[in-house]
Parts: structure tokens; sequence; C-alpha cells
């Protein structure tokens, strides 16, 4: 328990089906659906005749179900909220963020976060710490060509793990541009982890002299979970396109002036219906600041088979299934490779007992 002249706060139990009540019950009202499971650390904001004020929680980097009771708004109890979380956060990182409304920018400037990016009327992103956008923007810099070429492509990947479609991709991508950027998603979403996801790109393009690999660090975050506690009133369809919109409007105000992009290219999407959004979001916002984007067919595995396309999740199926034939249909030589220098059971542990689109 902490306490001012004003207010006190508490550090519920998470594991307690009372705290966790509580605090679900305070933010219903307020269009909030509590999940405990989301978070690692909450805490409760009581007045000194013991009235809930607000509450809030953080996982990791991310602030999140940050609120105030609409009579205590005009107070100081946002701002100890956000100022305590934000300090419970700093100890264990360098640097927090927050999504939320647009309509609390003004809010969260006040208490020192930087804006990075919105996707109107439903996100904002904000940073606070000892190091922001800025920095990654200064990684961008010291791997940027000064080459002068004209045609620059960006692709961004998981690769999880690589395969002959993605080789494919990139491929591609190499033979009608000057020089290819391909962003290897750093978020820790995927069975594999991020540095054998990058070297596994990295062998699979060592062929092709004029791709570059890029760290997707925190702003390109193409497969991670984004926060959708917030926006519980919204149709699904409308989270995942605001979502896909603020990635997008990051990469473009941010990365593309940085790096001289011209052309983005994906990879047309047969399987899951959030990439299918995230692809549409691509092609309204990307022609209208100054980036093409390109759509590719995904290589069929079988030619003249509709359907039967190269996919990360049948590799994956093929590896829990230990179906050594199957992946050699599906690899490119050098995963095939790294695979065998991996030690797999624990691989296929996880793809046994959980069901991981990416």
């Amino acid at each position: 328990m902490i306490e001012n002249s004003d207010f006190r706060i508490e550090e519920p139990d998470l594991s307690s089906k009372y705290d966790v009540d509580l605090i679900r019950r305070f933010l219903s009202p307020l269009g909030f659906y509590f999940d405990e499971s989301l978070v690692e650390y909450s805490v409760i904001l009581y007045n000194l005749n013991d009235d809930i004020v607000g509450v809030g929680s953080c996982l990791g980097k991310i602030l999140k179900y940050v609120a105030v009771a609409p009579r205590f708004r005009e107070s100081g109890a946002f701002a100890h909220i956000v100022t305590h979380l934000t300090e419970h956060v700093m100890n264990h990182y360098q640097q927090a963020f927050v999504f939320t409304r647009p309509d609390n920018i003004l809010r969260f400037e006040g208490l020192g976060y930087r804006h990075i990016a919105s996707a109107q009327p439903l996100i904002s992103v904000f940073e606070f710490g000892y190091k922001d956008i800025n920095d990654y923007k200064k990684y961008l810099g010291t791997i940027r060509s000064t080459g002068g070429e004209k045609q620059v492509a960006a692709i961004v990947m998981n690769g999880n793990p690589f395969t002959l479609g993605h080789q494919y991709l990139i491929e591609k991508a190499a033979v009608e541009n000057e020089l290819v950027y391909v962003f290897v998603v750093e978020t820790e979403k995927s069975v594999f982890k991020f540095g054998d996801r990058y070297e596994m790109i990295r062998r699979g393009t060592r062929h092709l002299p004029n791709v570059r690999l890029v760290k997707g660090g925190e702003y390109v975050v193409s497969c991670a979970t984004f926060p959708n506690y917030f926006l519980k009133n919204e149709t699904p369809d409308m989270v995942t396109q605001k979502q896909a919109e603020l990635d997008i409007q990051i990469f473009c105000k941010h990365i593309v002036p940085k790096l001289g992009i011209c052309k983005r290219y994906v990879g047309t999407e047969n399987y899951c219906a959030t990439t299918q959004l995230y692809n549409q979001a691509m092609k309204t916002i990307l022609p209208f600041k100054g980036v093409e984007l390109i759509e590719v067919e995904r290589k069929q595995l079988t030619e003249g088979v509709a359907g039967d396309f190269i996919s990360a999740s049948k590799v994956r199926q093929a590896i829990k299934n230990d179906d050594a034939q199957r992946l050699n249909q599906l690899l490119p030589q050098s995963t095939i490779e790294y695979l065998k220098e991996m030690n797999l059971s624990a691989i296929e542990q996880q793809l046994k007992t959980a069901d991981l689109r990416h």
C-alpha cells in the first residue's frame, strides 16, 4: 500500500477471485472487460473515503486497463496511476508503451509520454523512457544503403519457420528492385525464437546480394498481440483493421522516409482472416503515403492444384508429425540444414500442446 494526502494505492492479488472481481466490476461500466491472464501487475487507487477512484495494470512494457471513474477525472488520479505504473515498468525495462484512445493524447503527453502514431478514431500509441523510436531510426540509419538506389522495396516477415514460399517472395522482390529490406518480426510470439528465424532467413537469402535483413524491434509488430482490451464495444473486424492501420501508420511515418522505401511486397493470404484484413488495410493506406503495394500470389506446393499453397503452418504440422518428406517439399535446403542443427524436441512438444497460427 502506498499513500499520499489524497489517495492510496493498493496492489491487488491477481490470484484472488475477490480482487479480480473488484477490478472487473469497476471496469465493466467503463467499457472494459478485465482479463487477469493478460496482466502481471495491477493497482487500485482509493480516496480517503475508501471509494475506488481508478485502476491500472501492466504486462511487460505495456500499460493496460488504465481507467478513472468519471467523477474523479478532473483530479490528479489519472496522473497518480500512470506515474506509479510507469515507475514500476521502468524498474524492469528502458521504456514503457501505452495504447489508448486518441482523445487521451494530451493527458499522456502531459505526463511525458511521446506520441508515436494514431489510427483514428480508435487507437493511439505512446512511449516513455530512456529508449524511443529515434533510437530505432538511428539503427535503421546504420543499415541504410548509400548506393543511391531508386527502386527500394520492403517485406515484413515472421518466418516461423522460413519456407520456400518466403524465399520465393523475397527472390521476386529482389529481381524487380535494386534493393530489398526484409524486416524480421522481433516480437517473441512464435514457436521459433527470433534468433532462429533471423538466421534461417539470413541463410535462405545469402545468394541475393541486394537483400538486407532488418530487425523489427518494437515498431514492426505484424504478428504481435495488439492491445484490444479497450475496444470491446467495437466489432472484431474493426478492431483488427485499426490495429493493422496503426502498424502501417508507424511504418509509413517513421520507417519509409528513413530507408527511402517505395514498394512493399506481401503474399496473398489464403488462411488467416486477420492477415487478410491487414493486407486490405495496406491497400487502402500505402498508396496515399507514396508506397506501392505489390501483392504476390502464394507459391503453390503442387502446380495446377488449386489451394495447395506453401505455408509455415503446414511446415509446423509436418514437424509435429515428424514428416521429413513433407518438410523437403516445403522448405529450402538452407532451412532443412538449420533445423537439423537445432534440438527440435522442445519445438515438437510445443506444437503438440499449442495451436499457434504465427
